[in-house]
């Protein structure tokens, strides 16, 4: 069964992290993406295992070259989206702004990825996800009170601030096209998206339940019952026992007596209890804990690595994580109950497919014959 965006036509300038991902996003839900690569492309986001360019064909067109250029601007004609992550002025630069492709087509939608927005004292300045992390006040709070911030792998920015958001941008702007016949043109900056995933810490800030202090929280690591503990072994074990409840579950299967203890939010008796939790813990291995706390409401789950968690019960039977082309991948998601996404192909080599795609877009077999000649595609 088709997948919802079946029918959406989307052109992909390759780029680093939030690019692919985000075409990636649109492709597992049905639409067609065309993934247009450089002909010098080499490196680690090219090949068949680099798993964010799934679901898509691939032609390698010289922007550089004036007739690789129009190739593109051409294609951005029959479009109905084309998205790039490229700093602010490089498509125009190539001819292919907005200005550019919207002449040709007013219907396109233009998706502009970037760190920085294409606009600002720091849009033209080179970053990567911990700059945006650390300029967006996030990076602050992956920290232990009295310590540096931790170094988190890139992710939370690239795909969760840029990607999901340019996805999500691009759906919005498309369905807007369908009832104005207009295309606009989106501005997702990285620094923005990670900003906006901060909103519940600001929420609780401005109601007086957070300290813009990091480690000292009650869900920031600063309590005992939302922390990670080391286990027998030397794996983690993961509490977030917040409501009383499920505190009431934790300190049950540990074999602590409440009447016992000072109050869950005793903030003063915290680092006690962080210390008492931390010798029960050691003396269990992670698996032994996790064992214990299944099918109780405790909150308890073991620390997984990433190839464990391929094979975690629960991830196996919604079936969280796919194998395709014998690589285990996380599955397309959200899930549809009447059209869901699905993953569609293997990643690509750069090039492999670009006769196919340029037909397919109407260029006729004599042309593509022509811009390979020229060295405007290969």
């Amino acid at each position: 069964m088709a997948g919802p965006l079946a029918g959406l036509r989307v052109l992909e300038l390759a780029g680093l992290g939030p690019v692919p991902f985000a075409a990636m996003m649109l492709a597992d839900m049905g639409a067609e993406v065309v993934r247009i690569d450089r002909l010098d492309r080499a490196g680690a986001t090219r090949g068949t295992r680099y798993l964010m360019n799934r679901g898509r064909r691939s032609a390698c067109v010289d922007l550089k070259h004036p007739d690789g250029a129009a190739t593109v601007l051409r294609m951005a004609g029959r479009a109905d989206v084309l998205i790039e992550g490229f700093r602010p002025g490089t498509m125009e630069r190539l001819g292919l702004g907005p200005q550019d492709c919207l002449a040709r087509n007013p219907r396109l939608v233009y998706g502009r990825m970037t760190g920085w927005g294409q606009d600002g004292p720091l849009a033209h300045t080179a970053g990567h996800d911990l700059t945006y992390l650390a300029v967006s006040g996030a990076l602050s709070n992956f920290a232990r009170a009295g310590e540096a911030p931790v170094t988190p792998p890139n992710g939370i920015v690239d795909l969760g601030g840029g990607g999901l958001m340019l996805a999500f941008g691009v759906v919005c702007a498309a369905l807007e096209a369908q009832r104005s016949g207009q295309g606009q043109v989106i501005d997702a900056a990285m620094v923005d998206g990670v900003a906006v995933l901060t909103t519940m810490l600001h929420s609780l800030i401005a109601q007086g339940r957070w300290r813009d202090e990091p480690g000292t929280n009650f869900a920031d690591g600063g309590s005992h019952y939302y922390n990670v503990y080391r286990a027998a072994d030397g794996k983690h074990v993961a509490v977030a026992a917040i409501e009383p409840p499920f505190y009431r579950a934790l300190l049950e299967g540990l074999g602590l007596d409440p009447a016992e203890l000072p109050a869950q939010d005793d903030r003063a008796r915290w680092p006690d209890m962080k210390a008492l939790l931390a010798s029960i813990f050691g003396a269990r291995s992670r698996d032994e804990w996790a064992a214990h706390f299944a099918g109780t409401d405790a909150c308890v789950a073991p620390v997984l690595s990433l190839t464990e968690a391929v094979g975690h019960p629960h991830n196996t039977a919604r079936g969280t994580f796919a194998t395709s082309g014998g690589i285990p991948q996380p599955a397309p998601t959200p899930r549809l109950s009447r059209t869901p996404g699905r993953i569609t192909m293997q990643p690509r080599e750069p090039g492999q497919d670009t006769d196919e795609v340029l037909i397919r877009w109407g260029f006729s077999e004599e042309e593509v014959r022509r811009l390979r000649s020229a060295g405007a595609v290969g």
